[in-house]
Order: structure tokens, then sequence, then C-alpha cells
């Protein structure tokens, strides 16, 4: 990895997304670039106003990194829709990795445009790390969350050639069903049954994703496998609570439509959710491999 961007709006969750991103420069020996989109959609006067102010501090910013931090670093001031202007640089900059801050949350804007984060993960064409933690050093603890598809298996190899997390413990997380034992059936099953089932269920688990770690011939790490008893956004999240992991890796499928915008993606729950930094490998980039 050479080249890591970082979308900033200079709000808190925005610095503490520039730490991680500085850390993650640092410990791979990659350059930064920092852009700001001003908002065009105004009065002119206001937009030449922003301008201005984001021109000072992103130049006060990218000095720091360069002077403090010893690494080079430029700024780039878009004018545009926010959302557009992230996109389009990414285009025009090349970032092997995009960092972006946690997002505002707010749900009935969330529910039917879904937030700028999600968006931008869904539009560009390179992994998108989601800054949610403070960050206090190098990734300890990364847990990758698979559902054994084919772009799972490319995050899994986009995740090796990142370098992210290459020395901290490394934990591979399979969620899998178990539909005789949903709540509409569940009680058919006598109790000793669904226990045998479930049983069953787990060692299927197993095999198929020892299976796919066997196949892929990329990936060292603890295999965990786990009954989808809620959501599997949910199960996720609780294992990476219970493993104290600080990352959880990802990847897309690129879906869109009625469907997704209502019920939304198992990546944009965890997303939405997650107290650990999230690194989501778009689908679309398997096409590109």
């Amino acid at each position: 990895m050479q080249k890591i961007m970082l979308a900033t709006d200079f709000s808190e969750r925005s610095d503490r997304a520039l730490r991680r991103a500085t850390l993650l420069a640092k410990e791979i020996g990659a350059s930064l670039v920092l852009v700001h989109v001003v908002d065009d959609d105004r009065p002119r006067w206001i937009v030449d106003r922003d301008r201005k102010d984001a021109v000072r501090l992103l130049g006060e910013l990218t000095r720091t990194v360069q002077d403090v931090d010893g690494l080079a670093c430029e700024g780039s001031v878009v004018l545009s829709d926010p959302f557009d202007g992230i996109v389009q640089e990414t285009r025009n900059k090349s970032p092997d990795l995009l960092v972006i801050g946690s997002h505002r949350r707010r749900p009935l804007m969330d529910v039917f445009i879904g937030t700028t984060a999600e968006r931008t993960i869904r539009s560009v064409e390179c992994p998108v790390l989601m800054v949610n933690a403070p960050p206090v050093g190098f990734y300890r603890r990364v847990l990758h969350a698979t559902d054994l598809s084919d772009n799972s298996r490319a995050a899994m190899e986009g995740l090796a050639g990142l370098t992210i997390g290459a020395n901290a413990a490394c934990s591979l997380l399979h969620v899998f069903e178990a539909p005789a034992l949903r709540v509409a059936m569940a009680h058919t099953l006598p109790k000793e049954q669904q226990e045998d089932y479930l049983q069953d269920a787990r060692a299927s688990a197993s095999q198929a994703l020892a299976r796919f770690v066997a196949a892929s011939g990329v990936w060292r790490a603890e295999q965990i496998v786990r009954h989808e008893e809620t959501t599997v956004a949910n199960e996720v999240r609780q294992a990476a609570i219970e493993l104290e992991s600080d990352l959880i890796v990802l990847a897309t499928h690129g879906r869109s439509g009625f469907v997704k915008l209502f019920l939304g993606s198992v990546a944009e729950e965890i997303l939405r959710m997650s107290q650990a930094d999230v690194l989501v490998f778009p689908g679309s980039l398997r096409s590109r491999q």
C-alpha cells in the first residue's frame, strides 16, 4: 500500500480518522492525501467563505502531518456535493485505501437514503476504513467476517495486500444458519433433537469454513463458526466484543434497489452498530483483480 486518502470534515470524528490514517501510514510507509469537500449547493458567498476556511484548516493539518509525523502529505479542497466529491477524488487520486470517520446517526434519513459513508463504500473503487474507536496504537485483534463467497475471498486477499494488522491476532468468523430452529419451526422439534440438529449444523459450517480457508491459500487465523441466533450483523458485533477485536473486516456484494434501501445489507448494519473500526472491501473490486 502506497497511498492513503482521508476524507475530513474537520470534526472530532475526522480527527480520530486522521490519527488512524497517520498510524497506518507510519506502519506501512505510505503517503497521505487529505480531502475536504465544500458543499457548493449554497449561496456563492457562503461557498467562498467556507472554501477559504477549508484551505487554511487543511493546510494546517497537512503541515502538521509533514512536520510532526514525518509523512509525505498533500491536501485537496473540492467544491461539490460531499458524497460526489469524495468519490470523484478517489478516482482522481487512485488511493489504495480511503479512510473516513464514523457517520452522524440520523435514523430516518439513514433508512431511506443511507449515510454518506455507506453510499461512498458502494461507489468507490478501493477499500474503505471507517474509524469508530479512538486510535491508541496499531491494531491488535482483527476479526474477518466471511460468508464463504468469492467476494469474501477477494477481501481476504485484499487485506493481505494492504498489510493492515499484519502483526495482529486474527480470527475468521462464519455465521451459519439453522433454519429448523427458527421460531416458527422450533416448537415442532423436541429439545434433544434441536441440540443434535444445531450440533450437526455447526459441524457442517466448520467443515465448510475449513475448506474455504484451504482453497484460499492466503489466510492463517483462528477459525470460528457462530449460530445466527439473532442477525448476522449482530452476531458479528457480539463476536467482536467477546474477542476484543479492534478491527472488523468484511466484503459487500454491491446490492442495490428497493430491497437494499429498506432492509440494508449486513455490511451496512455492521457499519451502523460497530464500536470497532470497520474495513470494507467493495464487491466491485473482485472484477478488477
